[in-house]
């Protein structure tokens, strides 16, 4: 049985990336490992915590101590490394929070796995066939480290890093020290860059969650500057399918970009929501649209994201399997349908989940 680790699986994508291996992987053990902050969120996991392949620890990546105490205990075939601070806003306000858990966090993850997968083997550097014996290092980055678009064009593989927030620039940080280990030490490393996400889960800090919230209660939705920002839209449970596959089938040392192909200016986004809520709640049309509060332009904000996935679409096979008006519908489904679940969130119950289900180590 391979054991991997998956950080940060507490978390909106990681919980389901936890899931589907646990459930599609019985001859996996999987281990999550979370700090449980503020996003991080052990209901998000209820289906799976009883399963036998699963196990959770609640642990900070900063702390190299208790990092290669872990790796040492359970001899990890794998890392999915998806832990991370990632709100820009909150980054903007406390920035080392950011250096501390993207770069200094990373970091030790790698070195944890440096010594294991090699030196702790027979004393010898990594050499490729030990590449090919099922150990990965797998990093999962943003689009944000390239920097921001003009009105045409796409992010690839090959496009020139420009992080512009100090949450983009940790995350740029942080994939070049994962090349580095794979070009120096030989590491068997991969990266993936992905576009923006959505779907079931999500913290409510974030603009479609939040806006969903907000128009449910009749709350302002905040839009910075005129909305004229774009970003490329790109529902969880595609970006876990592609997390899978390059896993799995991902050439060791390589970089792939995940995006879902839809482009959607912020203003036209949040209309969008609009108009679904309004029939979701029976609301008149263009109610909830009066709720539109146009807001002060955050601090470096990037003009246009979009992804160009050709690569990972032609070498894995991979492509998004929703449009984003049919991924928003579904979002929205559910959360209306799980209101106890964002209600324990907006009010802070949840982070007694832990407290109630496990033993602290």
């Amino acid at each position: 049985m391979k054991t991997i680790l998956i950080t940060g699986g507490a978390g909106f994508i990681g919980s389901h990336v936890v899931r589907l291996f646990v459930k599609k992987y019985s001859d996996y053990k999987i281990v999550n490992l979370d700090k449980l902050t503020y996003a991080g969120n052990l209901a998000n996991l209820e289906d799976v915590e009883k399963e036998k392949n699963y196990e959770f620890v609640k642990g900070d990546i900063v702390d190299g101590e208790f990092i290669n105490t872990l790796f040492t205990k359970y001899k990890f075939d794998g890392v999915i490394h998806l832990a991370a601070e990632s709100h820009v806003d909150r980054s903007i306000v406390n920035p080392m929070d950011f250096i501390m858990t993207n770069i200094v966090g990373t970091v030790n993850l790698l070195n944890a796995a440096k010594n294991i997968w090699m030196e702790n083997m027979d004393g010898k550097p990594c050499l490729p066939d030990r590449q090919a014996a099922g150990r990965k290092f797998y990093h999962i980055s943003t689009d944000e480290v390239y920097g921001s678009l003009g009105k045409e064009g796409f992010f690839t593989e090959k496009t020139s890093y420009d992080p512009r927030s100090p949450y983009s620039a940790s995350k740029a940080s942080s994939d070049h020290i994962v090349r580095a280990y794979f070009h120096t030490y030989n590491l068997p490393v991969i990266i993936s860059n992905c576009s923006n996400n959505y779907g079931a889960n999500q913290f409510p800090e974030k603009l479609i969650p939040l806006c969903i919230n907000n128009i449910k209660n009749n709350k302002p939705l905040p839009v910075y500057g005129k909305g004229e920002n774009v970003r490329d839209w790109l529902w969880v449970e595609d970006h876990v399918n592609a997390i899978d596959l390059i896993y799995h089938s991902g050439k060791t040392g390589e970089t792939y970009n995940i995006g879902g192909n839809n482009e959607w200016k912020n203003i036209d986004l949040v209309k969008q929501l609009c108009r679904i809520m309004d029939i979701k709640l029976g609301r008149a049309k263009g109610e909830s649209e009066k709720l539109i509060t146009f807001v002060k332009d955050r601090a470096g904000h990037d003009l246009r994201y979009a992804i160009d996935s050709g690569k990972l679409q032609k070498e894995l096979g991979w492509s998004p399997s929703l449009q984003f008006e049919e991924g928003l519908e579904k979002t929205v489904d559910w959360y209306l349908k799980n209101e106890k679940w964002l209600n324990n969130i907006t009010s802070g119950e949840y982070q007694k989940y832990y407290d109630n289900q496990y033993v602290k180590r």
